[in-house]
């Protein structure tokens, strides 16, 4: 897996709930069917607020994304026990979420599903960036790089959590690593 993603953030405040990355009417959409899957991250992020948030994470009409990385602040992912949230983050070709604190069952099913990489930030960024903003972000140096003004921020390690995702998510990991039959 590549250790440095780079792209514009989409950034997003506090408290940002499942419901809002993937609203309950898209939980019939089945991951595991490539369809459905794609079609899934087309809805990526679609609960959030039109008036916080005039510029969609995934454009009308598209199945991806433009931002790479999600910038938001504290509490990411509260809210129901969904693995179709990251999944769906995934999908829409979101590959990091940098947030002040992570609700755990989020940042656990983004380890178990392999979709991307939840990390903890040091500082409170969603209030010094925008979206649309480009940034760098080494997941083997702990650093996010702001390519406007150079300045350079750390997060905390994701330690063996790093494996798991960089295998695909907790089953590609335990028959890679001999755990369960192939």
């Amino acid at each position: 897996m590549d250790s440095i993603i780079k792209g514009p953030v989409y950034v997003v405040q506090d408290n940002i709930d499942t419901d809002q990355i993937i609203p309950a009417e898209f939980l019939n959409l089945v991951p595991t069917i490539q369809e459905e899957y794609e079609k899934l991250g087309s809805y990526a992020l679609c609960g959030l607020p039109d008036s916080l948030y005039p510029t969609r994470y995934v454009e009308d009409g598209k199945l991806d994304s433009q931002y790479p990385i999600v910038l938001a602040g504290r509490n990411f992912g509260c809210g129901s026990s969904r693995e179709h949230a990251p999944i769906a983050m995934g999908s829409a070709d979101c590959r990091v979420v940098l947030a002040e604190s992570f609700a755990r069952i989020f940042f656990r099913n983004c380890i178990a599903t392999g979709e991307l990489y939840p990390c903890e930030i040091i500082d409170r960024l969603c209030e010094k960036l925008k979206t649309g903003d480009v940034v760098e972000v080494n997941l083997e140096e702990l650093t996010v790089k702001v390519e406007s003004t150079g300045e350079t921020f750390s997060f905390k390690p994701l330690g063996d959590a790093k494996s798991v995702i960089d295998a695909g998510g907790l089953f590609d990991f335990a028959r890679q690593s001999g755990m369960i039959s192939k």
